[in-house]
């Protein structure tokens, strides 16, 4: 967008947003908070905009430390094909080279640890939550953990319950992890509101089926 249509579009918000507050009730007031050139919401409190090529997010797993990394950085993969390059198909195309990657095996072991606090003693605990098992096996390993302790774990193969899998990522082998876990619990989780809300299904996102207009959406 050239610089002098910015301008243009910035003195109409501004006598958009003149008029608007002269109809509100005294102590309210809109306020301006910058000029996007494209946007994209999943909810009204979970979106990503982009503004002179940075993208700001609100709401989604990239903010969120309690997500495997791969899921991290693949929404924000994704965010880039959607918002910079205007692309679906190609943020769909990257889904799958992860998926694939994470089924075999080629993926780095920091990129799957979930970093969770303690906010109490593990023993404290009443919830089988997944970092607090990962904390007690620490404990019974003779690592020192307790409350403020930032819990980093791998989910592992086997037939137990997920909570159960969680293993401390000191006693992590990269031929461990669930794959399953990944793809199904964080991977589509993290990416799957963001290309569902583009009118693909989990199937399409997988084999890459479906095209799509951004011109609807932006």
């Amino acid at each position: 967008m050239v610089y002098w249509l910015n301008e243009e579009i910035l003195e109409k918000a501004k006598e958009f947003l003149k008029q608007v507050n002269k109809t509100l009730p005294e102590g309210m007031e809109l306020e301006f908070e910058g000029l996007y050139r494209r946007g994209f919401f999943v909810t009204k409190k979970r979106y990503a905009l982009i503004e002179n090529e940075n993208i700001v997010v609100k709401g989604l797993e990239l903010v969120r430390r309690d997500w495997a990394p791969v899921a991290k950085k693949t929404q924000q993969k994704v965010l880039t094909a959607i918002l910079r390059e205007g692309s679906p198909e190609k943020a769909t195309k990257i889904i799958k080279e992860t998926i694939d990657n994470i089924r075999e095996g080629n993926i780095q072991l920091d990129d799957l640890v979930i970093h969770t606090q303690l906010t109490r003693n593990p023993e404290e605990y009443v919830q089988k939550a997944p970092h607090v098992l990962a904390a007690k096996k620490a404990i019974k390993r003779g690592r020192k953990v307790g409350k403020g302790s930032i819990i980093r774990y791998v989910v592992v193969k086997g037939k137990n319950a997920i909570s159960k899998r969680a293993e401390p990522i000191e006693d992590v082998d990269i031929s461990n992890y669930d794959p399953s876990y990944y793809i199904d619990n964080q991977l589509l989780p993290a990416v799957s509101r963001i290309i569902d809300a583009l009118g693909y299904s989990k199937q399409e996102i997988t084999q890459q089926e479906k095209q799509t207009n951004l011109d609807a959406f932006f």
